[in-house]
């Protein structure tokens, strides 16, 4: 199976798009019509340039308001078709995209646009040229797949087929399984988009909301699935129409766009092991078990200040690397790493982000598989040198440019093979695991890694939500294992004035902002944490009485909240409790979260009035921003 996208899918010039999509593992390329007319090169010199990219052009498209158009303005239609097939041949193509039809002055009929067909796919024959039909979702008289493919039927040319696009089935909500019922033979080409569901007009709608595959709400695998049920063997590509895209980099859309056609088939042949797909097979998801570990860059007073920072919150330093200036602290199963390294990647990462965390581990069943899904789905592999006794351990590189480990039950020993114990006594503080990591990027990045977390783990996708800051607004959008034993947070910033805009600002690609610790007793371990001298992100006492105005909440209990510092919510009987350290190292924090009765969000609805407390509060003294 090859894949192909079309030019409109990314932005950037003609040039840079074909460098794009031959960089990222395409097979072909779809030419939209506007990126050729803006190209300076004559048609032919466009394809042979496409070729020496190790691409073929597999479609030029499109070629609108052609069928059931009355006297002269069918003679016109089929004099541009001829002047179009003039130009596929010079370009070294040999199909072309007609979309059903929406000029004011075109008569419906499906004998009548058979008629119409048949007599362009003789003259298309003529050249050795071929002509794919298309239903729009806003076609004055076609706008479903299945009246284009009674149009091609009756038109009864081996030269004429169907072209199949997600967006224009799903999108109105026709039933994707009513395409097995046409032949495979019989379908040209198919393209691919999803959408986030909006209740909006379809032509706007598809001109600026389409996304990668698994980026939206539509069913695109079900659509694929009934697809290659038919036998179809052809091209899959991409025809994506979003603005965000357009403002994207080249080579970052199209290696999206290639990770979600891999994820795809892989979801096609997974969910039925009898259609034929023919690319090669990769390990399943592989759902992390939770965090490993999380590793700090830091030096200096900084590492010091961070080191006196993690004992108010109860960590243990349980051990020392064997040979290098790593330190490990712990508490319940909460593993961090402390690197002062100057070389390598923690070096880098604090020459370039100051004080930040620069390393993720994550406990699966088989990191091998892992690695490997992840090669498949186009990420890049980590790797450093290692001294002797250093265990390999598979890595990619993650957002911005830190680095996820996979650990499995084989390398879970890391600890007893390269560390030395230090025991340094501590008190803890009831904190047991890690219950999620927020991480932070641009709005425009959101959809990119939401993608990659999906597609390389499974994880589950919660509706995104906006987060109102003083200064502007953060969209935010939760991903989960099934059993969320992995949780992440991904925040978009769209200005600096915010406070994870700041972080990005300042940080110079640091991705994790905050880190949240599981209790099951939050007035337990903040009591505990009293005694260990923790200072809590003060909040203001509007926002306790706004608490006593919404919720039912006995008294002493609120008193208790309001004392430390404890921000609730509830939905239904499911309760959330939350406490915030003040900021550290810039604008890095931790958080602390008790869950009774199933409470599956993030407190969502605390979060404009934690951020304006951390405002008020100001970059701390003596943690100066790098």
């Amino acid at each position: 199976m090859k894949f192909g996208i079309a030019t409109v899918s990314i932005s950037g010039n003609l040039e840079e798009k074909i460098e794009a999509i031959a960089a990222a593992g395409f097979d072909g390329i779809e030419i939209f019509e506007q990126d050729f007319i803006a190209d300076a090169r004559p048609p032919g010199d466009v394809g042979a340039r496409i070729r020496d990219a190790g691409l073929e052009v597999m479609l030029f498209q499109p070629f609108r308001d052609f069928e059931g158009l009355p006297g002269k303005l069918r003679q016109k239609a089929f004099d541009r078709a001829e002047r179009k097939f003039d130009l596929m041949q010079e370009l070294g193509c040999d199909l072309v995209l007609v979309c059903s039809s929406v000029h004011p002055e075109a008569l419906g009929g499906i004998d009548r646009a058979a008629a119409d067909f048949a007599e362009l796919g003789d003259r298309a024959a003529a050249r050795g040229l071929r002509v794919g039909y298309e239903a729009l979702a806003w076609g004055k008289h076609v706008d479903d797949h299945r009246d284009a493919w009674e149009i091609v039927r009756r038109a009864d040319h081996p030269n004429v087929g169907l072209i199949l696009d997600s967006f224009h089935t799903l999108g109105r909500g026709i039933d994707p399984d009513t395409i097995r019922r046409i032949p495979g033979d019989r379908i040209f080409f198919v393209q691919l988009a999803d959408a986030p569901l909006i209740d909006m007009d379809p032509l706007y709608w598809s001109r600026h909301f389409r996304n990668m595959p698994g980026e939206g709400d539509l069913d695109v695998p079900a659509f694929m699935r009934a697809v290659m049920a038919t036998g179809y063997s052809g091209p899959v590509s991409l025809e994506i129409f979003n603005d965000q895209f357009r403002g994207g980099l080249p080579k970052s859309i199209a290696r999206d766009g290639h990770r979600a056609l891999v994820h795809l088939m892989d979801q096609v042949r997974r969910a039925e092991p009898d259609l034929s797909v023919d690319l090669p097979e990769i390990p399943p998801p592989v759902p992390p078990n939770g965090l490993a570990f999380i590793e700090f860059a830091a030096r200096g007073q900084e590492h010091d200040a961070l080191a006196d920072h993690l004992r108010t919150l109860g960590f243990s330093k349980v051990a020392r690397h064997v040979g290098k200036a790593l330190t490990l602290w712990q508490q319940g199963e909460i593993r961090i790493v402390l690197n002062a390294e100057t070389q390598g990647h923690a070096g880098n990462a604090f020459a370039g982000s100051g004080t930040s965390i620069c390393d993720i581990g994550l406990s699966v069943s088989s990191s091998g598989d892992t690695a490997a899904r992840a090669r498949a789905l186009g990420a890049e592999g980590f790797e450093q040198s290692r001294q002797e006794g250093e265990l390999e351990i598979p890595g990619i590189r993650g957002l911005g440019g830190s680095v996820l480990h996979f650990l499995d039950d084989r390398l879970g020993d890391v600890w007893n093979v390269e560390f030395e114990r230090a025991e340094e006594p501590g008190q803890g503080a009831g904190l047991t695991r890690i219950d999620h990591i927020a991480e932070t990027m641009s709005y425009d990045e959101m959809l990119s890694w939401s993608l990659f977390y999906s597609a390389l783990f499974g994880m589950q996708k919660q509706p995104m939500v906006d987060v109102i800051d003083p200064d502007g607004l953060i969209r935010s959008q939760a991903l989960s294992t099934a059993d969320r034993n992995l949780r992440i947070t991904l925040n978009g910033a769209e200005t600096h004035r915010t406070l994870a805009g700041e972080f990005l600002a300042s940080r110079f690609g640091a991705t994790v902002q905050h880190v949240a610790f599981a209790t099951a007793d939050i007035f337990g371990t903040v009591a505990a944490l009293d005694d260990l001298g923790f200072a809590s992100l003060p909040m203001s006492s509007n926002y306790y009485s706004d608490l006593a105005a919404r919720f039912d909440i006995e008294p002493e209990r609120l008193a208790r909240m309001q004392a430390s510092n404890i921000l609730y919510d509830r939905v239904g009987e499911a309760e959330f409790y939350q406490v915030y350290s003040r900021p550290f190292a810039g604008a890095m924090f931790f958080e602390i979260v008790e869950r009774r009765g199933g409470y599956d969000g993030y407190g969502a609805p605390n979060a404009p009035f934690r951020i304006a407390a951390q405002k008020r509060l100001g970059r701390p003294k003596g943690m100066p921003r790098r």
